[in-house]
């Protein structure tokens, strides 16, 4: 069978449709419209003619074109909407759904980002940090204008003493503080000074375990549940720990403290180093604080912060609270002059913090994050109520929760709907992949970890939309196996 429409006039461009070959009709359309999205002749946006109208010019049945309509809308090709009639979906083609590198070849980036890691670039607080600016490039000494002091400028040092201890409860001088540009360096500076092996969180950043491992420093795996990490699994063979404890990363829930004070003796009887990870420390909404394990024992414990959950990423601005025998080695691994974060941001961010504005900024991103998490747990209990969203006490994602065996067609189906989403599997430690809880073998959990605050408040709700699309339906109930007859006398 051949049959042609020109849709010269239902579609506005030249653009014939055919079906051709035998068989089964409605796959036959199916087949016809997705190679005119695949090839580029049905371009995103593109409006189809109604399915009367299509039905009647190829010489269909209407429920065949409607049917064929439908499940093309459901595989993310075609999007439909009440008013609008249908068009070829803005992303009908599958897209890389996580942050990894990308070579020229894959897909362009996707419609809607959920992807955990950095605040919405829109909400900068650019006036207020052109006006600490100019404060501070007004008020800096000429040295801030020659090389660069390694440990960073004593300006920001000093700033930074003061608001962990106020905020994070952290005990620390000024001369303990060593400023680098984010986390990341932090680890590699800390890799080379301190040498490996390390223990790390089942769960956490692949970015980090691998940089590490470029530092020839290997991580093993430290279960996680409820209740934070397992630190009962450390030994004497561990020379650090890497941990989350105020918001484990990515799956939530506070280090409880019980374990925060049994990996303070862990390191003290060992000689061990705890590795605070405090990425998302200021942002807590339905529980107390939890401050900082370094305010346990400052001698064992370095903690990690930076500007990039809070402010942005692209000012390259982060802290180390070290144990005092630690800075010397650290300020020589970093080289004799500052060549990571410029002196100006430094001078910047330290008035930034004395003035009040940080604060503010913080108060007002939490308020933001918060609304912004209300939003995603209120949409799952309307549209997907059979999935569990955790970890949303805090922080700027979530895990929602999947049906075992689930999470890589969930993902599949955010790539199809243009939504970019991680799988929890993604953040797991290649040598963790299941846990034994005595004689039984426990799989790992699926879900998606889902970052709330990175879309534009105008682009939030359609994400928000297609990750409902993508997540899987109810499990039907097991089927009951049908009733025995007796045995036999």
């Amino acid at each position: 069978m051949n049959s042609w429409v020109n849709s010269a006039e239902i579609l506005g461009s030249d653009l014939p449709l055919e079906l051709s070959g035998t068989g089964n009709r409605r796959a036959l359309l199916m087949d016809a419209l997705r190679e005119a999205v695949r090839s580029g002749r049905l371009a995103p946006g593109t409006r189809l003619p109604p399915y009367r109208s299509l039905a009647a010019d190829l010489g269909l049945a209407r429920n065949t074109v409607a049917d064929a309509y439908a499940e093309l809308v459901a595989e993310g090709w075609l999007a439909a909407r009440q008013g609008s009639g249908t068009r070829v979906a803005e992303r009908a083609a599958p897209v890389t759904p996580v942050h990894r590198p990308r070579t020229a070849e894959r897909a362009a980036r996707p419609v809607h980002d959920l992807v955990q890691g950095q605040p919405d670039p829109s909400v900068f607080p650019r006036t207020a940090w052109l006006a600490s600016a100019r404060r501070a490039l007004a008020a800096a000494p000429d040295d801030a204008f020659g090389p660069g002091d390694p440990h960073g400028r004593p300006e920001l040092r000093r700033a930074l003493a003061g608001y962990l201890a106020r905020v994070r409860g952290v005990r620390a001088s000024p001369e303990r503080i060593v400023l680098c540009s984010g986390a990341a360096h932090g680890l590699r500076l800390l890799a080379e000074v301190v040498g490996g092996p390390w223990a790390a969180e089942e769960y956490g950043l692949p970015f980090h375990r691998g940089l590490l491992a470029s530092h020839g420093v290997g991580t093993r795996p430290l279960g996680v549940d409820a209740d934070g990490a397992r630190v009962d699994g450390l030994t004497r063979h561990d020379r650090a720990v890497l941990l989350t404890p105020a918001h484990q990363f990515p799956t939530g829930g506070p280090l409880h403290p019980a374990r925060r004070a049994a990996v303070v003796d862990w390191a003290r009887a060992t000689g061990g180093l705890v590795v605070e990870d405090d990425y998302d420390g200021e942002f807590r909404y339905d529980r107390q604080p939890v401050g900082a394990v370094q305010g346990l024992d400052p001698e064992h414990v370095v903690l990690l912060g930076s500007v990039s959950k809070s402010l942005s990423p692209a000012l390259r601005i982060g802290w180390m609270v070290l144990p005092q025998r630690l800075v010397a080695p650290v300020v020589a691994a970093k080289g004799e002059r500052e060549q990571f974060s410029s002196a100006t941001e430094q001078l910047t961010l330290a008035d930034f913090i004395e003035s009040g504005a940080y604060d503010r900024q913080v108060r007002r991103m939490r308020q933001r994050h918060r609304r912004r998490r209300d939003q995603l747990v209120a949409a799952l209990h309307a549209r997907a109520p059979h999935v569990r969203v955790t970890g949303i006490a805090a922080g700027l994602h979530a895990v929602v929760e999947l049906p075992p065996g689930t999470e890589r067609s969930a993902v599949r189906a955010a790539a199809w709907q243009g939504l970019a989403v991680e799988g929890l599997g993604d953040y797991l430690h290649p040598g963790a992949e299941r846990r034994t809880a005595g004689d039984t073998v426990v799989p790992h959990r699926d879900g998606l970890v889902v970052g709330y605050a990175t879309p534009a408040e105008s682009a939030y709700p359609e994400a928000l939309d297609a990750l409902c699309r993508s997540l899987p339906p109810v499990s039907p109930p097991p089927v009951p196996a049908p009733p025995q007859p007796p045995a036999a006398p």
